[in-house]
């Protein structure tokens, strides 16, 4: 098989789109569709279903996409390995919440262009519906969540952090008036806007509303976070969103924190991978760049007043390892 052949089938497979699959090869959509055909003659199986405008991939496509994928990652670790990872190229896909990747990635992703300026960088909205498989497939290199915990006994996940969830509307809004805490009751009928790119924490929220028996308005969905900020400075509703996504509105004036009656929310920010994926140098030190913005610097110890003595320590903290364990 040639290696541009297969590295075309992976990009048919990951957008089920030969049009969209023939943007990501550079190439014409007809050279994708001869690819794909010769492909399909060597190995004497169909690997796509063409249905009308729809593509599927057969089972034989199943199989065939997880074995590709680990055929483009032995031959990234050759080109790395003989060129050097500064001169590393090929694509790292990353799905991750747009509140997490528009506040506090800018600067880390620049570095990381500086280290490896040939490698292109693909960011997508995180959903969490599809993630787990995307990540077992080798679709997705890197994943991120703003979540509890995730578990799945084959992906490696890693806590990086806390982010501190506001439930915050516009300075008019009834509640930000008032300025006194209110319990989840005061909510019933108000519209709730959220965020669809921005993971698992809405859902936190939805099912404390549930568990409370709050019944609110039919609320507004949005792709974008910068979309459904706007809608709230405008007075639509209200929202619980991370609180990098809206610190500079807040110091604006343009939205109030509401002051909701419960402990501080929060969610960790959790980094995932497959385990079998193997973690190129650009990768890894993508990975290590995000150790480093997110994971808080530790505290230093407070100087013991003289003649006492440091408490015994009761145990280490839990390392971060594969699903199962709580993020």
């Amino acid at each position: 098989m040639e290696l541009r052949d297969v590295r075309t089938f992976v990009a048919v497979a990951r957008h089920l789109s030969f049009h969209r699959a023939a943007r990501d090869v550079h190439a014409a959509q007809s050279t994708v569709s001869a690819r794909i055909a010769s492909l399909e003659g060597e190995l004497q199986v169909l690997l796509f279903e063409r249905l009308g405008r729809k593509v599927v991939l057969t089972e034989a496509g199943k199989r065939l996409q997880q074995m590709a994928v680990k055929l483009l990652d032995l031959e990234d670790e050759a080109r790395a390995w003989v060129a050097g990872a500064s001169q590393a190229r090929g694509v790292l896909t990353v799905r991750v919440p747009e509140s997490l990747c528009a506040w506090r990635m800018g600067g880390l992703i620049r570095q990381f262009r500086q280290e490896f300026p040939y490698l292109q960088l693909r960011f997508i909205s995180c959903t969490v519906e599809g993630l787990e498989n995307d990540l077992r497939q080798g679709v997705t290199d890197l994943a991120f969540l703003l979540a509890d915990s995730v578990r799945a006994g084959d992906l490696v996940v890693e806590a990086l952090g806390t982010e501190e969830l506001l439930l915050v509307a516009a300075p008019t809004h009834r509640l930000a008036r008032s300025g006194a805490p209110f319990g989840l009751e005061a909510l019933a009928g108000e519209t709730l806007l959220l965020c669809t790119a921005d993971c698992a924490y809405r859902r936190l929220f939805e099912d404390m509303l549930a568990e409370a028996g709050v019944q609110t308005a039919a609320c507004l969905e949005f792709s974008s976070a910068a979309s459904l900020r706007g809608c709230l400075r405008d007075g639509t509703g209200i929202s619980i969103l991370p609180t990098s996504a809206v610190r500079e509105d807040l110091a604006a004036g343009h939205l109030a924190v509401l002051p909701l009656e419960s402990p501080a929310l929060e969610v960790a920010v959790l980094m995932l991978h497959h385990k079998n994926k193997w973690l190129s140098p650009p990768l890894a030190a993508f990975m290590a760049l995000m150790r480093a913005a997110l994971i808080p610097a530790p505290s230093l110890p407070r100087p013991l007043p003289p003649g006492s003595k440091a408490p015994a320590r009761k145990g280490s903290a839990p390392k971060a390892g594969c699903c199962g364990s709580k993020g």
